[in-house]
């Protein structure tokens, strides 16, 4: 009976705004905290992913970052949303982890010293062709991001994948709007830059039109060509 009432607690609070849940959760229900650690599950990820550049640590980081959150919810004063002041914490949580590996990994430098998945079921109807070449491109474009300056990953991700406003994507990193607008007009520019070093010499290769597909027109073609009138 317990686990019920539970269960419908979590829904009824699941249509609340996040400033209420975290309300409700100093007032004692830590259980609602399941509902904000879903809830943002996709946007730390991707966050998080775009930072670190692999998926190794990324759950890890995550956890650590809602720790965090939760253990500091009392620092939280409703200044910013909840979810650009988790963003922010999950930042600052994968820039540490980043640095005990990458030396050189800096959000925060100057746009003058530089001249980033969950996975989703294929829509109904979508042939396996078209679901592998989706896949493929998915990795293609991950690596391409991957290979972007820090900061211009971050914010293209943010600004570009995750769909943050601009003003959003600033409180998330703690720089200023032009910062933010300035970087993902170069994290663009760059992108079109790799994707024309590494994918132009392939470009004859798009849309190729595979011999499964050339039987299926020739068997209908002779089809309706050998019907009688």
């Amino acid at each position: 009976m317990e686990s019920v009432s539970q269960a419908t607690a979590l829904n009824v609070a699941a249509e609340l705004s996040d400033e209420a849940i975290v309300d409700r959760i100093r007032g004692g229900d830590s259980a609602l905290y399941e509902i904000l650690v879903r809830r943002h599950n996709q946007r730390l990820y991707r966050t998080i992913r775009a930072i670190l550049r692999s998926d190794r640590d990324v759950e890890d980081v995550m956890q650590d970052a809602y720790v965090d959150a939760y253990r500091h919810l009392d620092q939280f004063k409703g200044q910013a949303q909840f979810a650009t002041w988790l963003t922010r914490i999950a930042v600052n949580r994968a820039i540490r982890k980043g640095h005990g590996e990458r030396k050189h990994l800096a959000l925060a430098v100057s746009d003058h010293e530089h001249d980033l998945a969950i996975e989703r079921a294929p829509a109904a109807g979508v042939d396996p062709e078209h679901t592998m070449y989706g896949h493929e491109l998915k990795a293609v474009l991950e690596s391409l991001i991957d290979e972007l300056p820090d900061p211009f990953r971050v914010v293209l991700v943010l600004r570009e994948v995750e769909g943050l406003s601009t003003a959003e994507t600033a409180a998330s990193l703690s720089i200023n709007e032009d910062t933010v607008k300035t970087r993902l007009h170069r994290a663009k520019r760059l992108l079109r830059d790799q994707i024309d070093r590494r994918l132009g010499p392939a470009a004859t290769e798009v849309y190729p039109f595979h011999l499964t597909r050339c039987d299926r027109v020739v068997a209908g073609v002779m089809q309706r060509i050998t019907l009688p009138a």
